[in-house]
């Protein structure tokens, strides 16, 4: 990549961290995504989409279209990094890096317009909405965006890997990620008199305990699983026993096995403990997204293309949280990365900032990627 380019995508990224939207109200970066694209001349598709952008190059080959994704969204976090470039919308920042990703697959795309003659086939370059509440996905495939597309391929900046190392990891990289609740009805009364009452908080502490032996007892070693409780909720004074109380959570699965059978068993240690203490317990489960699941097909060239590039290729680590890509592998094969910048600080800390050479490995990455998976598609 030229100077000129690096400059202008670090331009870029620094006028979105600086005007960070949340989910589903990223109007303004729609705008600026768009500006920078026709300024690119990169034609953009019309999906009569509110937030978000699709762009698409022909190559002067035929072949299947193939897209790249970046996620558009910020966060609602008070900044506290201090850079010249902070969010100057207070309360807003993009704590997750999605301002990197947009700059990054911008920079690709001005690249692949450029050398448009060697590709063999079309790329889609999806600029994507609402990835942090899990809605965006679901409103690109709503929108038809992914029609007639045949792979798609994306990323997620990992503070902890060094600029210029590109984690790659075949299969499950990122957890499904599921939430519930559950209530306790029990007898509310007077606290001095607790034997008149049947105490919701003494069974969702029962409960709660419970519920953290469903991995250690109940799956196999080899699934991997997280049960949190998140919050709790009973009682509004000192001297009252309530009559109910309430608990909330998130489940975290990399295999299908084991997100089908949590469900049940959370229900059945609920309900069975409640039933004990004489209180009835509702259980709701609300599915949320899948595993970030990556395609064999892709694996060797993700990982050979980093290296003829010259960039370090390790086994990327699996991470607990969630991604809405996964929502995209569960329509067409896929591949996702963990793309090192050697951040300040994890996700989604006031405090997150990267180093922008990045900028310019990611950028050329998925560049040369798209360009070689056109080549062997036929292979």
């Amino acid at each position: 990549m030229n100077s000129p380019l690096l400059e202008k995508l670090i331009t870029y990224r620094r006028e979105l961290h600086e005007h960070p939207e949340l989910s589903m109200k990223e109007y303004e970066t729609t705008k600026r995504i768009r500006k920078w694209l026709e300024e690119a001349e990169i034609p953009v598709l019309d999906y009569q989409l509110e937030v978000g952008v699709v762009a698409e190059i022909t190559g002067n080959q035929p072949g299947p279209i193939i897209a790249l994704r970046a996620d558009i969204d910020a966060l609602p976090i008070k900044e506290e990094t201090f850079l010249p470039f902070a969010s100057k919308n207070e309360g807003v920042m993009h704590a997750c890096g999605h301002d990197f990703h947009t700059a990054s697959i911008i920079g690709a795309a001005i690249l692949l317009q450029e050398r448009r003659n060697e590709l063999k086939g079309k790329v889609r370059i999806i600029f994507q909405p609402a990835e942090e509440i899990s809605q965006g996905a679901v409103l690109i495939e709503k929108a038809g965006v992914l029609d007639g597309v045949e792979a798609i391929f994306g990323m997620h900046n990992k503070p902890d890997l060094p600029v210029g190392t590109i984690g790659v990891r075949e299969g499950a990289l990122m957890a499904s990620v599921d939430r519930f609740e559950i209530e306790i009805t029990g007898v509310g009364g007077h606290a001095g008199i607790p034997n008149n009452t049947i105490d919701p908080i003494v069974i969702t502490g029962q409960i709660i305990s419970a519920l953290q032996t469903i991995v250690s007892r109940n799956l196999s070693s080899f699934h991997n699983a997280v049960i949190s409780i998140t919050q709790v909720h009973a009682g509004t004074t000192w001297n009252v026993i309530p009559e109910k109380a309430e608990l909330e959570g998130t489940v975290r699965t990399f295999q299908n096995e084991a997100r089908q059978i949590i469900p049940e068993l959370m229900k059945r240690t609920a309900e069975g403990i409640a039933s004990a203490y004489g209180a009835r317990a509702d259980f709701h489960w609300y599915p949320y997204m899948p595993v970030v699941d990556n395609s064999p097909m892709f694996t060797k060239v993700a990982s050979e293309t980093a290296r003829k590039l010259g960039y370090e290729v390790v086994e990327a680590v699996q991470s607990q949280a969630g991604e809405d890509f996964a929502f995209y592998q569960t329509k067409l094969p896929g591949f996702f990365v963990w793309m090192g910048v050697d951040g300040s600080k994890e996700w989604h800390h006031p405090a997150f900032h990267l180093k922008e050479e990045a900028l310019q490995v990611a950028t050329d990455y998925f560049t040369n990627l798209t360009i070689n998976v056109l080549d062997q598609w036929e292979k």
